[in-house]
């Protein structure tokens, strides 16, 4: 940066002479946003990206949705607190009073509200801590290609080899069974239910078990509602608690405001971060029945808990979707419009595409050459779209449009992304 006779100019390098290699997203998207709103982000050239990527689903309502926008400059207008701790403030209490009322009490779920920290990693780790200390034991199962966040507690759930290497020690007590799926037409706890009834099994009897009614990260992997339902019989049979991970499937992603609602299941601990903030501000939730709120004061703390300004953003945004069942019908109806796109498009390129699969307005579709998917996004990219992939491989094109998004933008999206499927396509069929 020039700083000589007064004159700042940017330094084009400074991304690659200063910040980490670890960065990733910016890889895929070279260029400088600048800013955004609604649906759309906009580079310091500026132009246009349709956002199917929505911060990784912290943006449900768009960039910058102006219903939160104004109630977030009112209360730092008026000098609201904007760093608590988890001191009482009137933010704090206005959104508990609210979560209850919108969220809690018409759902009838018995839970009370932890704030852990401001990252979906801190609601799971207060999760697996709470779990243990509950129950007194160490194992918590969880489900082939999970992702449940960066941090060791969090990396010893995940099933991404690569995620988990980056650990630099060993993840200890878990135990990985095969999601929905994985098996194919198997049983679905067959193999699981004879290892906790063999006492020669060599199995300790798990506190916990850890789940995503969707897995994102992993793929968009869909749990059926009724292996839901089997998978929480049986850890109250055998005396084990259910966490469902809600981080990023919640907040109306994929309809319901919580993605187990189809279900009918009740969690014993459901984390929430990513949209409950509803702009993007840090923030994270780990509910859990009421029975289980054995902490010491202090036990599980940080800095950064009571986000005020996210108690702000948050509030409003449940008032102005969910106190009825508006957002959650337009949801279903633009999965609806994703899905008749995707089928096109699979019906396009039968010998490239495997296969695709969602709900609400969470899709992924799924390629065969396992280098396809980061060929289309970044043909997106170049179109003006902005989506992700996701998988083990990273095999599947991830689109998590916002749920606000209008019908007209959500099919321009759509018809970016089956051009950049068209103009990837190998000539010979299946790449």
């Amino acid at each position: 940066m020039d700083r000589r006779h007064g004159v700042t100019e940017p330094d084009p390098d400074v991304f690659e002479t200063l910040e980490s290699e670890i960065r990733s997203y910016c890889r895929g998207w070279p260029t400088v946003f600048d800013r955004a709103c609604g649906s759309y982000l906009y580079d310091e050239r500026g132009r246009a990206y349709l956002d199917f990527f929505t911060g990784a689903g912290s943006l449900n309502y768009g960039h910058n949705n102006p219903v939160l926008k104004e109630a977030l400059l009112d209360y730092l207008q008026r000098d609201g607190v904007t760093h608590g701790l988890d001191m009482s403030t009137t933010a704090k209490r206005t959104f508990l009073e609210t979560f209850r009322d919108v969220i809690l009490r018409p759902r009838d779920l018995p839970y009370k509200v932890m704030f852990p920290g401001p990252t979906g990693t801190n609601a799971v780790e207060a999760a697996l801590k709470l779990a243990r200390k509950v129950k007194g034991r160490e194992p918590v199962v969880s489900f082939t290609n999970a992702f449940h966040g960066m941090t060791l507690g969090s990396l010893a759930v995940t099933g991404n080899s690569f995620k988990r290497a980056g650990a630099g020690v060993p993840l200890a007590h878990s135990i990985p069974m095969p999601y929905d799926g994985y098996l194919d037409d198997a049983p679905a706890f067959a193999w699981f239910e004879r290892l906790l009834a063999d006492k020669g099994s060599g199995l300790d009897r798990p506190a916990a078990a850890i789940v995503e009614t969707v897995q994102g990260e992993g793929g968009i992997n869909l749990a059926r509602p009724e292996w839901l339902r089997e998978l929480a019989e049986l850890c109250r049979r055998n005396d084990m608690l259910l966490i469902v991970d809600d981080i990023q499937m919640g907040c109306g992603r994929t309809g319901a405001f919580f993605s187990f609602e189809e279900s009918g299941i009740v969690p014993d601990i459901v984390t929430v971060s990513k949209s409950i903030s509803g702009y993007g501000l840090p923030m994270a939730l780990c509910l859990f029945r009421s029975r289980l709120d054995i902490w010491e004061p202090g036990e599980h703390n940080g800095t950064f808990r009571g986000n005020n300004p996210a108690f702000v953003t948050a509030t409003a945004a449940l008032n102005a979707y969910w106190t009825d069942d508006q957002l959650e019908k337009q949801t279903l109806l633009r999965g609806e419009q994703v899905e008749r796109a995707l089928a096109r498009i699979h019906a396009e390129h039968p010998e490239e595409t495997k296969e695709f699969r969602g709900r609400g307005l969470v899709w992924g579709l799924e390629f065969h050459d396992r280098d396809r998917a980061a060929r289309v996004a970044t043909r997106a990219f170049e179109l003006g779209l902005l989506v992700e992939t996701s998988g083990p491989d990273n095999e599947v094109v991830k689109l998590l449009p916002s749920l606000t998004m209008t019908s007209a933008e959500l099919d321009d999206g759509l018809h970016a992304l089956a051009c950049a499927v068209r103009e990837t396509a190998s000539p010979s069929g299946r790449a």
